[in-house]
């Protein structure tokens, strides 16, 4: 199992799920360059000017370990980055978790992203002028679950301490993307995790995925905002353990 942590996050938000996995399958965790305690020199604007750079990472620790039948699990943006994975090298995965996945941010004609143009520039701009600022007014946000400031901070914190000049890149890439084309593409089985009350992927996102990635299902979390492996541990277990003991079902109906 891969575990591929989400924007301004590193491989310790996972703390809470990989224990209940760890007796039965290999864990690999990592964090993306510029993130956690990962090499920021190795940062390449070129390489990760989409978020194929970032898959193609994923593919290199694939080649890297000979990995085979991968449960990939990805969170907010690394759920595009695990799907154009798949789409490069199916072969290699057996099944995809995604976790408050969102092919694009922006609403476009009959497509709700959950932002307008408007939304994601102003966020960006304010991101390059104050990266602490930004990181300590959205994080709490993003989190949700006010009555557990504990979860904001620690969000807060994580965004703090990453590269400000690769989060600033990285959010732009992200929020900049569009990958709604690419999910048609993807032969790999997949989970989608959808929260309640999600600000980043709001839960019309997370209907979309399910209609457009062709052999996927839809669990509709009790947990709210964006963060369940954090929040919610044992709700993301128990819907992740359904899923791959073949017994998961489309809790909601989403077509």
């Amino acid at each position: 199992m891969i575990f591929a942590h989400g924007y301004g996050c590193d491989q310790n938000m996972w703390r809470f799920i990989t224990p209940a996995f760890q007796d039965r399958y290999k864990i690999i965790l990592f964090d993306y360059v510029g993130h956690g305690q990962s090499d920021a020199a190795a940062f390449d604007q070129a390489r990760y000017d989409s978020l194929q750079g970032y898959a193609d990472d994923v593919l290199a620790i694939c080649r890297a370990l000979n990995l085979k039948d991968v449960i990939f699990v990805g969170h907010s943006v690394s759920a595009m980055i695990g799907v154009l994975a798949a789409i490069r090298e199916p072969e290699r995965f057996d099944r995809l978790v995604l976790i408050g996945p969102s092919p694009r941010y922006i609403d476009d004609a009959d497509f709700v992203g959950g932002f307008t143009q408007e939304d994601i520039e102003g966020l960006l701009d304010s991101l390059d002028s104050n990266h602490l600022g930004w990181s300590s007014a959205m994080a709490p946000v993003i989190m949700g679950n006010p009555e557990r400031p504990e979860l904001g901070e620690e969000l807060t914190n994580s965004f703090c301490r990453t590269n400000p000049d690769i989060a600033k890149h990285f959010a732009r890439v992200t929020f900049l993307s569009d990958n709604r084309a690419d999910l048609p593409k993807v032969t790999t089985k997949a989970l989608i995790l959808q929260c309640s009350q999600d600000v980043i992927a709001p839960e019309a996102v997370g209907h979309y995925v399910h209609q457009n990635l062709p052999d996927s299902e839809f669990v509709l979390m009790q947990a709210t905002g964006h963060c369940p492996n954090l929040s919610a541990p044992e709700e993301t277990i128990a819907a992740m353990e359904a899923f791959l003991h073949g017994s998961a079902s489309n809790k909601t109906a989403a077509e």
